[in-house]
């Protein structure tokens, strides 16, 4: 049976009290069908150890770097994030790609950096506006899939995949569970060509999730949970969708 996930992404937000308020609320939620993780800005990630220590909520970064160490000034080495605790991390989200011009390949080197240090790669794929209504969000979001099919080979348990249209990140505007299952549908459909095992990757949905949309978006048949970004801010929100 292929696990269930909802991962909030707190993209560059928060402070040291906010922060303590919002993983406190979220330390009182209650057992759930689905394993709970944040992604938090490095910065934060000694304050969400200690909050989270002994806790089942798994905690990560929102970025990792393709490289084990040496001259690379800012980045942050898997190794690093596995030695304080680390379970998970982001990679190839839609602003890396678009802000920081991170190609498949990029993509696919931080995953596979990820996974070889044990933590579980959460990766990214999309489609933007014109993309879509040029009718090649099949094409786009398959060739992303496809670069990191050595990692996917590798480490057919340990990556999960999360499908965030670019057009529904931050824009109030979601897919329709229809728009949404038919994606996740060919995406397990990729996986499966890579090996069998590769089908049970869990997929998350991402774009503009919120408790009013979570229930009949997780409904769908190959959609495992969701990647969260503004809701997971509001610990009321991001509460009701881990409950859906």
């Amino acid at each position: 049976m292929r696990e269930r996930w909802v991962i909030g992404n707190w993209k560059m937000n928060g402070t040291l009290q906010r922060n303590r308020e919002l993983l406190d609320a979220l330390k009182a939620l209650a057992p759930t069908r689905a394993r709970i993780a944040v992604c938090v800005p490095s910065v934060f990630l000694p304050q969400t150890a200690e909050l989270l220590a002994g806790t089942a909520i798994a905690w990560g970064a929102q970025d990792v770097s393709a490289q084990p160490n040496g001259a690379y000034t800012g980045q942050i080495s898997s190794s690093m994030l596995q030695e304080f605790g680390a379970s998970v991390a982001i990679v190839g989200h839609s602003e890396r790609r678009l802000f920081n011009a991170e190609s498949n390949e990029d993509v696919a080197k931080k995953a596979l950096a990820a996974a070889n240090a044990g933590l579980r790669p959460v990766v990214c794929v999309g489609e933007s506006l014109a993309e879509r209504e040029a009718g090649r969000a099949e094409a786009v979001v398959g060739a992303q899939l496809a670069a990191c099919t050595e990692a996917l080979a590798r480490f057919p348990a340990l990556p999960v995949i999360a499908y965030e249209p670019v057009w529904a990140i931050g824009t109030g505007k979601t897919a329709s569970p229809e728009q949404a299952e038919a994606m996740h549908a060919f995406l397990r459909s990729e996986l499966a060509n890579i090996s069998p095992e590769a089908r049970q990757v869990p997929i998350l949905y991402g774009g503009s999730v919120k408790p009013s949309n979570a229930a009949e978006l997780f409904a769908q048949p190959n959609i495992d949970g969701g990647l969260i970004g503004g809701a997971s801010l509001v610990a009321a929100d991001f509460l009701a969708i881990a409950a859906a």
